[in-house]
């Protein structure tokens, strides 16, 4: 491999770990607990602090900051970590905080992730593969983001949240109770508007496929009786179904935490975007 390139402007603590091959820009900071792998960009002007780990082939765009201490009143100044995963592209302005020490000490963002201008993902957040940011979109302290979700330009997910597979989340969203998988949130103060079902598509799920997680969607929010009764009569019928699993699995996982629903006068929406 080729030995690293570091701009002579930059500046790259004693300890920090570079691969070989890693490209790092005009005016970054790199600390001392950094460690940047194989194929790593930083295009210019990055600030990674902490103990900091940024996977193979990451992109980092100007003023993007990763690392630093977690935005919380309860952190104590400990050695907490951030991991990023490979593969992504974090565009300019994005922060991301390390974790805080009672709730894991570790913040993560996964694989082939792209968080566009200006997004945050808060401190002891766990942000899985494939999911995409757009501009401004935030994540308060300890959210859970599945795989494969969208969060559209200008939300924000209220701490402690969990959002499921596939999930995708409107713009100029307020998001503040649980997200089953496969579902779309919309409005100020959000609520299930129908399905993701342009990224069920996308992601190659079958026509049967998608009218069983609407008939799953309608048995859940529109049918008879509480929503417990509903859920245990969910459950059953759906019971051998991998797919519909998902969605059961999310909602027993969450015990008593809130979840999102659909409003009050919605009828049985047959999807969206």
């Amino acid at each position: 491999m080729s030995p690293p390139r570091i701009d002579p402007s930059s500046r790259v603590a004693d300890g920090a770990k570079i691969a070989d091959d890693v490209e790092i820009g005009p005016f970054c900071t790199i600390g001392s607990s950094v460690e940047l792998r194989s194929g790593v960009r930083l295009l210019s002007h990055v600030n990674l602090s902490g103990v900091t780990m940024v996977g193979e082939r990451t992109i980092i765009y100007p003023f993007a900051s990763l690392g630093t201490p977690p935005q919380s009143t309860g952190y104590r100044g400990g050695a907490t970590r951030l991991v990023i995963g490979s593969d992504c592209n974090l565009r300019e302005g994005v922060t991301i905080s390390t974790g805080t020490e009672d709730h894991g000490a570790l913040t993560t963002v996964g694989d082939r992730c792209f968080l566009m201008a200006n997004s945050h993902v808060g401190h002891d957040c766990r942000v899985g593969n494939d999911v995409v940011f757009a501009n401004g979109a935030v994540l308060g302290g300890h959210v859970q983001i599945a795989d494969h979700v969208f969060i559209g330009g200008n939300t924000a997910v209220h701490q402690f949240c969990r959002i499921g597979e596939g999930a995708m989340l409107g713009g100029l969203c307020g998001i503040g109770a649980d997200i089953i998988p496969y579902a779309f949130a919309l409005g100020p103060r959000a609520v299930l508007v129908g399905l993701n079902v342009i990224g069920l598509k996308r992601r190659k799920f079958s026509r049967e496929d998608v009218h069983r997680i609407r008939r799953a969607y309608r048995a859940l929010f529109f049918g008879g009786g509480t929503f417990s009764q509903r859920f245990e009569k969910a459950a059953e019928q759906f019971a051998s179904d991998p797919i519909i699993g998902k969605i059961i699995g999310f909602i027993r996982d969450g015990g008593n935490r809130p979840l999102m629903m659909p409003a009050a006068d919605a009828g049985p929406a047959e999807g969206s975007a």
